[in-house]
């Protein structure tokens, strides 16, 4: 459990997550796996998959449909969507699948999009399915230079919650405002408070798709979206993608260093280029829009600015370990044990804290970090009541166990940022 360390406290929650994530035993890197391809330990990949779980939920409840698609694609998929001109100098370069020459060439994709735009193209759609949206926490790969490489802020193996939907132009706004309010409730659900908006915009002397019309509509629509957002925003030059303008969600580390963590999108070019289609009304073909979306961008970069953020006291239903159980004595082993049981069967996870490893104060302070404790002493034993500590402090009058565990499930199960419900 996420135990073992300081308490989180203005100073750390501060820190450069990269030491904070070590000495809370998240990942970690050796130069033997290379340099940008962090492991995760127990713990990180708990706070991880708890993270996917929540934007995969999310995602089904906003009636996306999950695929998977792989890693790896013909040098001719990028050639087709535009990456292997625009972008190979971030790619990986090709593996070629046998020695003769004009052996077929692989590469390790930098992006999800092509394999997508393939999926929607495999089988014929109507009007009718409009918006498809389809969504994907994949892996792909940035040939990123050493000199940049950071933590997890900037990986060469990067695990990407992404999504794209393919509309036609009418309900584009609706889909773009759709995706920033999931990225919205994310922020709520996960602590983040500092983030602001960015249009991002071409650039003179930037890699873009050539075509004036196509990039004057996409940046008129997502200024339209922002504009009826409400949502304080700048637009700046020179960060768009080599197909289109996009909404940046920007945060900022301790250092004041700014990253991009969500994103929403408007792309006409590939459509065009992979020559997507669906049945109209009319009977005709025409070509569908596709909106890419990330509510949390790169798994790797969300977990880095949540440890930074919070300095390790993540939400509830995000921390590793939800609740310790500290017996006071050996006498309450086995009633702790039972605890222990009955909230792993409720879905919470928890872990002992026996008198083996030390005092009661001291168990206290090693697990400072863990939002609930259960205190369980002779009389809780007894009469089948637990008193609660809270991270923040606070301590609880004892409670029936069913009771307490009860109201903490619930607040895990709704993503609260709050440790106690007053009801």
């Amino acid at each position: 459990m996420s135990t073992g360390v300081r308490p989180a406290t203005e100073e750390t929650a501060m820190s450069d997550h990269r030491k904070l994530g070590r000495e809370l035993g998240l990942f970690d890197t050796d130069p033997l796996i290379g340099a940008g391809l962090p492991y995760w330990l127990p713990d990180g990949a708990t706070v991880r998959h708890t993270l996917e779980e929540y934007i995969r939920d999310a995602e089904r409840r906003a009636g996306y449909r999950h695929v998977y698609s792989p890693v790896l694609g013909k040098r001719e998929l990028y050639e087709l969507s535009g990456h292997w001109s625009h972008y190979s100098d971030d790619m990986f370069p090709p593996m070629e699948l046998g020695a003769e020459p004009g052996a077929e060439q692989v590469v390790l994709r930098p992006s999800l999009c092509p394999h997508h735009a393939v999926i929607y193209r495999s089988r014929g759609h109507s009007y009718r399915e409009l918006p498809l949206r389809m969504a994907e926490l994949g892996g792909m790969y940035r040939s990123e230079l050493s000199g940049v490489l950071g933590g997890l802020t900037r990986v060469r193996s990067i695990q990407l919650n992404d999504a794209h939907i393919f509309c036609t132009l009418d309900q584009v706004a609706d889909e773009a405002a759709g995706a920033l309010e999931m990225i919205r409730r994310a922020y709520e659900a996960l602590g983040i408070t500092r983030a602001h908006y960015r249009l991002s915009l071409p650039g003179p002397g930037g890699k873009y798709v050539a075509a004036p019309e196509m990039w004057r509509r996409s940046t008129a629509l997502l200024t339209d979206v922002l504009d009826r957002s409400g949502l304080p925003y700048e637009a700046v030059e020179g960060e768009a993608a080599f197909y289109g303008p996009k909404i940046d969600v920007q945060v900022a580390d301790g250092a004041g260093r700014e990253s991009t963590l969500s994103t929403v999108q408007v792309d006409f070019h590939q459509p065009e280029q992979f020559d997507l289609r669906y049945i109209g009304p009319d009977g005709a073909r025409h070509r569908p829009v596709m909106v890419h979306r990330s509510i949390i961008g790169s798994v790797e970069r969300a977990v880095a600015h949540l440890i930074e953020e919070h300095g390790g006291a993540f939400p509830a239903w995000l921390a590793p370990t939800q609740l310790v159980v500290l017996p006071i004595a050996e006498a309450e082993l086995p009633p702790a044990e039972a605890l222990v049981r009955r909230c792993v069967d409720l879905g919470l996870r928890a872990e002992l804290a026996g008198p083996e490893r030390g005092s009661l104060g001291a168990r206290i302070r090693e697990a400072r970090l863990v939002p609930y404790q259960a205190v369980v002493g002779a009389r809780e034993a007894d009469d089948g009541r637990v008193a609660l500590r809270l991270r923040d402090g606070r301590r609880l009058d004892p409670l029936p166990s069913d009771e307490a565990l009860a109201r903490v499930g619930a607040l895990v199960a709704a993503h609260s940022t709050e440790l106690w419900d007053a009801v």
